[in-house]
């Protein structure tokens, strides 16, 4: 099992309106970027995901959701109504992917980035990088433990 981390703007779409879905799902639609779509395009059902709030007042991972569908082409790339339209994609051809999420969990706390940042065994994490936008990325097992430890205790170290 592989662990992730994906950003979402919660006043497009929060950990909340993935918990309302239909069977608590969805398909995590309009990646566009390279290195962001093969991240996805490594997943693998059962895969955890930290759920993280960007643009947020504070930015924060909310909970937990779980890889339910492999990458699949991502089809608002073909919608030229779709904010995600990519008018080079084509059926041929579809470019970008996606995968289907299903909510787990929500924290009793949201993990803000300011709570993340002292602890030491998080000094490696992607989301904690300087400069680091990617809007899905790895998480590695060992800083998967540490944010559900910050979790179970309140956000707390």
């Amino acid at each position: 099992m592989s662990y992730w981390l994906m950003k979402s703007e919660p006043d497009v779409f929060s950990i909340d309106d993935l918990k309302k879905a239909p069977r608590k799902t969805t398909c995590w639609d309009g990646v566009r970027n390279y290195q962001a779509r093969n991240f996805m395009k490594s997943m693998e059902i059962g895969d955890q995901v930290f759920f993280y709030h960007s643009n947020a007042e504070p930015s924060c991972i909310v909970g937990i959701a779980e890889v339910v569908r492999k990458a699949y082409p991502d089809h608002t790339a073909l919608d030229p109504h779709d904010s995600h339209f990519d008018p080079k994609a084509t059926p041929e051809k579809p470019i970008w992917e996606m995968v289907d999420v299903r909510f787990i969990r929500k924290f009793d706390q949201p993990l803000a980035l300011e709570d993340l940042r002292p602890v030491a065994g998080l000094a490696k994490m992607e989301l904690l990088r300087r400069g680091s936008r990617l809007s899905v990325q790895p998480v590695t097992p060992a800083e998967w433990k540490l944010v559900l430890k910050m979790a179970e205790k309140g956000g707390k170290k």
